[in-house]
């Protein structure tokens, strides 16, 4: 027999929980100060990309704690906080699609296929590159405004079409504000990161990450 008891197991989940919850902050409070100071050096060359790697677990505390870094953000003098919602841009991309009424017929047939569904949503996606094309019409909506900032959120709804690296890259250049996106998983390396968790090691990243 265990000499744990249920309660006390449940009181150190909750305590490791709580610890997590704390280091969430304080990765937030070092990431505004990483984006304060790239915005001092204003250095050509530097891309402001900025990474806040957290644990798939807090998906739901950081969804929760977003308005408050928000107005945190705006309280350290960006006067322009814009959030990008992967997944409203997905929802957006899928609802115009003009194969979405042979989708739906097709899993009216096969509801259980979803191997076939994954693989229509995530050509629908890839093609045209659409949310790439999202994210850079607000880049470019920004250009030259020295008071706005990016927060990229919902990354989690990439899976399994896409991974974010591969949105980075091919907007390379077009980073004229600050962009943080916030991505659930873990480092890996100095540069790499594992998408939630469980994919393989990502090296496709120009940017400056905090936390994991």
């Amino acid at each position: 027999m265990s000499c744990a008891s249920v309660g006390s197991t449940q009181i150190w989940r909750q305590f490791a929980v709580s610890l997590q919850k704390a280091k969430l902050d304080a990765d937030f409070k070092e990431l505004v100060n990483r984006v304060r100071r790239g915005r001092e050096l204003s250095n050509a060359s530097f891309e402001p990309i900025y990474y806040l790697v957290f644990q798939p677990n807090l998906i739901l505390e950081v969804k929760r704690q977003t308005p408050a870094w928000v107005a945190r953000l705006k309280n350290e003098g960006w006067n322009e906080v814009h959030c990008f919602s992967i997944a409203q841009a997905i929802q957006e991309i899928l609802q115009h699609d003009p194969r979405r009424a042979l989708w739906l017929m097709a899993d009216g047939k096969e509801p259980q296929n979803w191997q076939r569904t994954n693989e229509s949503l995530t050509n629908a996606l890839q093609n045209g590159k659409a949310i790439q094309s999202k994210l850079e019409a607000l880049l470019q909506s920004l250009d030259g405004r020295k008071d706005a900032i990016v927060l990229v959120t919902d990354l989690e709804a990439l899976h399994p079409y896409l991974r974010i690296g591969a949105i980075e890259s091919q907007l390379q250049g077009q980073f004229s504000v600050p962009t943080v996106f916030l991505y659930p998983g873990s480092r890996a390396g100095k540069t790499s990161l594992k998408f939630l968790g469980f994919y393989p090691d990502d090296g496709n990243y120009r940017s400056v990450h905090v936390g994991g």
